[in-house]
């Protein structure tokens, strides 16, 4: 494949995962195989693609901030725990192995497909919460930030599993507040990579434009379909991904 031609796939696989990932989270499933197939090394690969996640989580968090879904202000706290906690996990996805998570992820993730999938009464109508607000932040949001630093594939799936099963909100706006979340983790992560020069600059760039749009897209049909959309797509990039790791 010439140059030019993968750049525009790797172009192509952002603007779909940007898409995805508004909705349902588990882009990553599509960009960093994309990045890895390109030649790129696994650290540098992990590096791009937080640079261009940050684009199409930003413009998703933009995208339903924009239609009331979330208050992005009341959630700022959340979000410097989940920069934080990211910053950590990717400290240690420099040093250490992540066989362990390679192992134990594509069950969690089906796992979080049957909540998904037959859990009833999961829908756009809030539940009861069984974590208060502070007691998710600081207890629930740093560790997921932790995992998307280290490892990364289904972050948005786990921060949408907890903000449905332990702050009891309803399906569309997990999703909405999942993103600005997802975002701070991805800063985190990205603000290590960037120190230690794993990068790729260029492709990241581009990507992240791309992402950006796709995430517009994704948002907008998120928030017009709400559950009925959400729901399937989330069950169906969860499997997706858990075949991919056991199959890998």
């Amino acid at each position: 494949m010439s140059p030019d031609l993968l750049f525009l796939v790797l172009v192509g696989a952002a603007f779909l995962a940007g898409f995805v990932d508004a909705i349902a989270g588990g882009g990553g499933m599509i960009t960093v195989p994309a990045l890895l197939l390109s030649g790129m090394d696994p650290l540098t690969a992990l590096g791009t693609n937080k640079l261009q996640g940050l684009f199409g989580a930003g413009s998703a968090t933009i995208g339903y901030a924009r239609r009331g879904l979330v208050n992005l202000g009341s959630l700022l706290p959340a979000a410097a725990l989940s920069a934080l906690g990211s910053a950590a996990g990717a400290g240690l996805a420099t040093v250490l192995p992540v066989e362990f998570l390679e192992r134990l992820l594509p069950f969690l993730l089906i796992a979080i497909a049957l909540y998904f999938a037959f859990k009833p009464g999961l829908s756009d109508v809030d539940r009861e919460r069984r974590l208060s607000p502070a007691l998710f932040a600081l207890l629930a949001v740093p560790l997921i930030g932790a995992y998307d630093g280290l490892f990364g594939p289904g972050t948005g799936s786990f921060f949408m599993l907890a903000f449905v099963g332990l702050a009891g909100y309803g399906v569309l706006k997990a999703t909405a507040h999942t993103k600005l979340l997802n975002f701070a983790s991805n800063l985190g992560a990205f603000a290590v990579f960037a120190g230690v020069g794993t990068i790729d600059w260029r492709t990241g760039l581009a990507m992240g434009v791309a992402q950006f749009a796709g995430a517009q897209v994704g948002a907008w049909q998120a928030s017009r379909l709400g559950a009925r959309l959400i729901r399937p797509l989330l069950v169906s990039v969860c499997i997706a991904l858990a075949v991919k790791l056991l199959t890998a």
